[in-house]
């Protein structure tokens, strides 16, 4: 735990929005503004448990197995610690504690890929790019390009709606010091690719924030069975490549990741973002348009 955490407070701790108190880490079925999962979902514990549990089922069934998963325990302990524990400015707040769930439409023509919560943001508010400054970016980029009804996302109550778009993450739960390991992000993109199949159907572009989700993404379609050049395309800002989908080829662009370290140094600005995202969202109403 870094010096930006308190000792643990007591719980349970009313939620900002709704008022609703929760404990930290939140039980899954307790009323969390969001929350997919129940006090019946299964629960994998270890990676063939991931492996049996994403298999054949919808991308809501994946994402509320997901939101109850246990199978990296590095990772549970390290997400319950903060959840317990809490940042200063968010003692009084109750923390999700938990893998976070994809965040958007059920039948996308755009999907995000991030790479995972954050630790104070959706490790806190237990919704993919909110409360940090990640999510700041992200938001107002897609309420620009009219991919979003509000440019901000604070909590998982406060009314944000994505257009035609679903943001998901490679990995779900907060890594310490943002980094997975490789087995790690290996169990949880079971998790990813069962999601990835699911919504096939309906994508038309997929926007990779960072290399990691460009590669990631690149694995996953090739699991999947999609048709990836070769060599494999290299990750850029503004980069595109196309990959061959069963149902038709969907578009991968690239764009520099909206952690802090690239936004507050200027190597990704609100205008390089705008253009990539806003190419996004032309390619996913191309056939709402008749292109």
């Amino acid at each position: 735990m870094n010096s930006s955490t308190t000792s643990p407070t007591p719980s349970p701790a009313e939620h900002p929005a709704t008022g609703q108190p929760f404990t930290s880490p939140v039980a899954p079925g307790t009323g969390w503004p969001g929350d997919p999962s129940d006090a019946a979902t299964p629960v994998a514990r270890t990676p063939d448990d991931v492996r049996r549990l994403a298999a054949g089922g919808t991308a809501a069934d994946v994402v509320a197995r997901s939101c109850v998963c246990r199978a990296c325990p590095r990772l549970v302990t390290w997400r319950e610690d903060v959840a317990r524990a809490r940042r200063r400015a968010f003692r009084a707040e109750p923390y999700w504690g938990r893998p976070v769930p994809s965040l958007g439409v059920d039948d996308p023509r755009v999907l995000v890929v991030g790479l995972a919560p954050a630790a104070h943001g959706g490790n806190r508010t237990g919704r993919m790019f909110t409360g940090d400054s990640s999510g700041d970016w992200i938001v107002r980029a897609l309420s620009r390009a009219g991919l979003a009804n509000q440019p901000t996302s604070v909590h998982a109550a406060d009314g944000l709606a994505l257009r035609r778009t679903r943001i998901v993450a490679p990995v779900r739960c907060a890594p310490p010091d943002n980094k997975p390991t490789p087995q790690e992000r290996a169990t949880c993109g079971t998790w990813f690719d069962a999601e990835l199949a699911a919504l096939a159907g309906d994508v038309r572009v997929v926007l990779a924030l960072g290399a990691i989700a460009w590669a990631s993404t690149l694995g996953a379609a090739r699991r999947a069975g999609w048709a990836v050049p070769r060599p494999q395309p290299r990750f850029g800002h503004g980069a595109e490549a196309g990959l061959g989908a069963p149902h038709r080829d969907v578009v991968l662009l690239g764009s520099y990741h909206v952690s802090r370290q690239n936004t507050s140094t200027g190597r990704l600005t609100e205008a390089m973002l705008d253009e990539v995202v806003a190419r996004a969202a032309r390619l996913g109403r191309q056939d709402d348009l008749g292109a």
